[in-house]
């Protein structure tokens, strides 16, 4: 095999395909540097973005090293075009993955096709296998390749190819030239035995692309937003759907694991699983868009995961894909992560930690689908009135708040506001659907707790609300303050902080979530970028507190952050690079909101016209 030096591109450099199961990374380099395999939170076949000598990779690109390189979406689709454009002719890489009900037939295409002159292309299949811990054996006859991992794993892969496919030091490669308007097609496939019949490869292709290009069409279509930054809000409902498991309702925070916060730090989380604040807010989001079926979902596995709780105070803040339970977080590190940051971490040590505000978000959520997806029903609804109970009993304790800080626990404003949340939206369900309920009980810890961060969370010196009870520590979650609708845009205190948070914590329309130079702690050594989630909240406090021209602008320059793609990862560096696990959903659904409350302002100023 002609091996090159291979390099570490910018996170910012890779577009996301995926099939509702798992996702796979696409570089501007023609190659698949990250992809878990079948599921999202399965083990790693293709890892290169995480160690690119022993992470693996499938790559396709021209062998004339002189060529400038385009990448694209199909309109209203999650089919990526990289094209690659050299003097001797210009080469178009489709990258697909059909959209399946079982993740047991997980397949992902690539159709090159020349569209000017004639290039000579190379073709590496290189797989390592769980989380590159696994040897893999590999079989080929003439143009169909099978991988086999020799690990616990047991995956075992077929590579179907319409030119000859070589074994070189057991990964699959292949040379060729294709001339104007001619093609070749990859298509890899999860099979359970080797002896799978064989695929009619250029009828299953065709096929596969009719279907997939329709999918998401005819999702996409589903949206109500019409508003004037339509293209931004689809590509971001559509990376939020990528996210959103099709066999299970549930959804991931964001591809990946172990991208780093700071390129050499030890801030490197896996992200793969389920928060129930992230996907809580995502169905919000999707509940505004029209997308009914999504939070249906959603909530008939919030169902399944109450079946095994029996009391107030057993939901986990995280969970598996499919539900499961036991997150347990450990490094390899066998790998040297991205650009040298190590540790690379697999689990997630979060999922044990106590995170009151997980009940706010759920609330708020099943509030909102009662209003309008369909009703609660009343069996259902018993369960969550004991996380109720244990909100009222537990909301003055310390926990690990929203930003699940990894040493003491703190009583932090944010988890106060989403307790006060979940009694405020719980009280209400009750009463639309009157149901019997301990009312006066909840609204009196309803207003203690009100009453608390009014008076105890305000910093008098510094005329604004602060991160946790007895601190000076500003935090950009007190942004969800007006959002979540605890205080109106027009109380003064509200006001002050607002611009206490523009001065301390943002540059603009770049937001941290606080500064580690300014008495922040959160347990771990190393800075970290702005958060992209943060800004988006900004933009909507602005527009929400009739700054509309301001956040207007903001909103714009942070469209400008985002890659060529229009996807973020979870924060931006001081060179505005993505930093952290990509692409990110809070990020995404961050935008939407703000673009929701925008186009509400545009369309209530006088003399408006509709988008």
């Amino acid at each position: 095999m002609q091996h090159s030096e291979r390099t570490y591109l910018p996170i910012g450099d890779y577009g996301v395909i995926g099939n509702l199961h798992t996702v796979a990374l696409v570089g501007l380099n023609g190659s698949v540097d990250f992809m878990c395999f079948p599921r999202f939170d399965s083990p790693s076949v293709f890892g290169a973005l995480l160690d690119r000598k022993k992470g693996g990779f499938f790559e396709i690109a021209p062998v004339e090293r002189d060529v400038d390189v385009k990448q694209m979406y199909l309109p209203d689709t999650a089919i990526l075009m990289t094209r690659f454009m050299a003097d001797a002719g210009v080469v178009e890489v489709l990258d697909f993955m059909p959209v399946k009900e079982q993740e047991s037939r997980c397949v992902l295409i690539r159709r090159v096709t020349s569209v000017r002159g004639k290039l000579k292309l190379r073709m590496r299949c290189c797989p390592r296998f769980n989380y590159a811990r696994s040897s893999h054996k590999a079989e080929c006859d003439g143009r169909v390749l099978v991988l086999k991992s020799e690990g616990d794993d047991g995956i075992m892969v077929r590579l179907t190819s319409s030119v000859p496919i070589k074994i070189d030091e057991g990964d699959g490669y292949a040379e060729f030239t294709l001339h104007e308007m001619e093609k070749a097609d990859f298509v890899m496939e999860a099979i359970s035995k080797a002896d799978v019949p064989k695929l009619e490869l250029d009828h299953f292709v065709d096929k596969a692309f009719v279907a997939t290009n329709e999918y998401w069409k005819n999702w996409i279509s589903g949206s109500r937003y019409k508003g004037r930054w339509q293209e931004m809000v689809n590509r971001s409902a559509m990376t939020l759907k990528l996210l959103t498991s099709f066999q299970h309702g549930s959804m991931v925070a964001a591809a990946t694991f172990a991208l780093p916060e700071t390129l050499g730090g030890e801030r490197n989380w896996d992200y793969r699983y389920t928060w129930i604040r992230d996907s809580a807010f995502t169905m919000y989001i999707f509940i505004q868009l029209g997308f009914m079926d999504e939070a249906h979902r959603f909530i008939d596995w919030i169902k399944e995961r109450f079946n095994d709780i029996t009391e107030g105070g057993e939901l986990q803040l995280m969970y598996g894909v499919d539900g499961h339970t036991n997150l347990k977080e450990e490094e390899l590190n066998h790998l040297e992560g991205y650009r040298q940051s190590a540790p690379v971490r697999i689990g997630n040590a979060a999922y044990k930690q106590l995170q009151l505000d997980i009940y706010g978000e759920l609330m708020d959520c099943l509030y909102l689908y009662n209003k309008y997806g369909g009703p609660i029903t009343y069996d259902f609804w018993k369960k969550m009135e004991k996380q109720i109970d244990f909100v009222c009993e537990h909301w003055q304790e310390p926990d690990h708040g929203i930003w699940e800080v990894r040493h003491k626990k703190k009583k932090f404003l944010y988890s106060r506001l989403m307790a006060w949340v979940a009694l405020d939206r719980a009280i209400k369900l009750v009463e639309d659907r009157s149901f019997p309920a301990p009312l006066d009980k909840w609204r009196t810890t309803r207003d203690a707790i009100y009453l608390e961060i009014f008076e105890d969370f305000y910093d008098p010196e510094q005329e604004a609300y602060v991160q946790s009870k007895n601190s000076d520590v500003l935090d950009a979650s007190v942004l969800l303050m007006p959002i979540v609708r605890f205080v109106t845009p027009a109380e003064p205190r509200w006001h002050t902080t607002l611009k206490a948070v523009e001065q301390r914590l943002s540059s603009e329309s770049l937001v941290y979530r606080y500064r580690l130079d300014d008495g922040a702690t959160d347990g771990l050594d190393g800075e970290e970028g702005t958060f992209s989630m943060c800004s988006f909240w900004l933009v909507e406090c602005l527009s929400k507190t009739g700054e509309f021209e301001k956040a207007r602008l903001y909103f714009e320059k942070m469209l400008g952050y985002a890659n060529h793609l229009g996807l973020y990862a979870e924060q931006l560096d001081t060179r505005g690079r993505q930093l952290g696990n990509y692409p990110q959903a809070f990020t995404h659904l961050g935008l939407i909101s703000a673009a929701l409350e925008l186009n509400r302002q545009v369309e209530n100023r006088p003399g408006a016209t509709p988008a």
